[in-house]
């Protein structure tokens, strides 16, 4: 006898097949969450790394032509990680965060409206205002992959009901997010500090689409998606790890000095 599948039945049937047991949905005190204004953190997560002041100002840069990148935004589609990255050094006060991204545009739009005369006077949009980015923080990920294979071929067992969903259920997914941070100083170019971070959850991926208003493929985010969490908490990894390197820092020191011919001689 064959049984009939509502959108009800499917969903609960993927929940069973796509959440197992050690999968994390609520937020735990160790994620990246809450809030910053200035020194003051508001909800950061207990295990994050903190100063009693920052020790320079940062801005964060992606490099948004590589491979992890594209992986990020098109198969996962989450959005750029510099968000997280910058609450997570805000929250800490080991850093100042300067922006260097999307809304620079807007900072430079009001310095033109001054310069053509259209604010109000005292507007102080003058030259001379914007603080300097001591140094940039550059994140990227290694997804370790997993077999693709589990989520579809528990599918099977529902019978043919499920296989039009079987699209919506076979996305990508990965078992390990490893993460970097590489710290350059501005000034001279060289890199200062590097850390690298790591978190394991059982992941999946959901296509377009979803089962209702309410459906799966309404998830996404850091927040809320098992992807998102993974990478958040493997970057938290990261920047903990970076911090407690650059409180211990030592400047590395080459014979005769940085950049002028080294101790390597190429022979006539």
């Amino acid at each position: 006898m064959k049984t009939a599948f509502t959108a009800a039945t499917l969903a609960v049937a993927l929940a069973a097949i796509c959440a197992p047991a050690n999968a994390q949905w609520s937020s735990k005190k160790t994620d990246p969450q809450g809030a910053a204004g200035g020194a003051n953190a508001k909800g950061a997560a207990i295990n994050l790394e903190s100063c009693d002041e920052p020790m320079g100002t940062v801005a964060v840069v992606e490099e948004q032509e590589g491979d992890w990148y594209r992986y990020l935004t098109t198969d996962l589609r989450l959005p750029s990680t510099i968000p997280v990255i910058r609450m997570l050094i805000q929250q800490s006060n080991c850093f100042v965060v300067v922006e260097r991204g999307r809304a620079m545009q807007n900072m430079m739009q009001e310095r033109a409206l001054q310069e053509s005369g259209e604010m109000r006077g005292g507007s102080n949009f003058g030259k001379g205002q914007m603080v300097a980015a001591d140094y940039t923080i550059n994140p990227s990920i290694n997804f370790s992959q997993s077999n693709a294979g589990g989520i579809g071929g528990a599918l099977g067992h529902f019978g043919g009901a499920l296989g039009a969903v079987g699209a919506l259920a076979g996305g990508l997914k990965f078992g390990k997010a490893e993460t970097m941070l590489t710290m350059i100083d501005n000034r001279s170019g060289v890199q200062i500090g590097v850390a690298q971070g790591a978190a394991k959850k059982t992941s999946f991926g959901i296509g377009g689409g979803g089962i209702g208003s309410g459906g799966f493929g309404a998830l996404g985010g850091y927040s809320n998606t098992p992807e998102g969490k993974t990478i958040a908490a493997a970057f938290a990894n990261a920047y903990n790890n970076l911090v407690v390197a650059m409180r211990d820092y030592k400047p590395q020191q080459v014979q005769g000095g940085l950049g002028k011919g080294g101790k390597l001689k190429v022979g006539n």
